[in-house]
């Protein structure tokens, strides 16, 4: 088996994606895979899931989990397809979420270690700039924090803190039976409670169905 179906079967591509090529440096380590869409498949539209035709490519590199412990880029020409009702959209790909620079299995990889370790660390182990893993976890952490259910939430805390010598506050409202910090503003008094029942709403919550609120400060 060459080196290219090799790929192909580990990256789990998909009937209309292809490796091409693959380079592999012992200079710098590092390893590129390039991929190609095999002609005349059309891709959903992102906006409507429409199959559409390629009107252009664009080159995308994502980075991968090593390979043999060589830093793994994969490179691809991207598809434009044209929708006949949304127009020119870029096309998704299996291997990665719209506007990441890496793939879905080096995200997951990321999540993994800094759980286990400071983000500073897993940058380090990772030859990362730890700006860009930070972006990672914050698309997940607003992710899961979207999904969760406020609707059995009866008392809160509230907590006012000054975070810089009494010109800057910062408003904590947390579950008062769970103990779960809740949410997380700049600012104090009326409006950020008023900020605090509009999130309720996002949460399948009511703000009527609170009972207790116990304010510090």
């Amino acid at each position: 088996m060459d080196a290219n179906k090799l790929f192909g079967m580990a990256l789990q591509l998909g009937p209309e994606w292809k490796v091409i090529r693959s380079e592999l440096s012992a200079v710098d380590h590092t390893l590129k895979i390039w991929l190609d869409f095999r002609e005349g498949h059309r891709f959903p539209c992102p906006e409507c899931g429409r199959p559409s035709p390629a009107h252009d490519t664009v080159e995308k590199r994502w980075r991968h989990m090593n390979f043999w412990q060589y830093k793994t880029e994969l490179v691809a020409r991207v598809p434009r397809v044209d929708c006949p009702e949304h127009g020119v959209r870029l096309a998704e790909v299996p291997w990665a979420r719209p506007g990441s620079g890496f793939t879905l299995m080096m995200e997951a990889v990321i999540r993994m270690l800094s759980q286990e370790m400071p983000v500073s660390q897993v940058a380090e182990m990772l030859k990362e700039q730890d700006t860009r893993l930070w972006r990672i976890l914050e698309h997940y952490v607003e992710k899961a924090y979207r999904k969760e259910d406020w609707s059995g939430v009866k008392r809160i805390l509230v907590d006012e803190t000054s975070s810089k010598r009494g010109h800057r506050y910062v408003t904590a409202v947390t579950d008062a039976d769970s103990r779960k910090l809740l949410f997380l503003v700049e600012g104090k008094g009326k409006e950020t409670l008023e900020a605090f029942a509009k999130e309720m709403r996002e949460h399948g919550a009511d703000p009527e169905q609170i009972e207790l609120i116990c304010r510090w400060t």
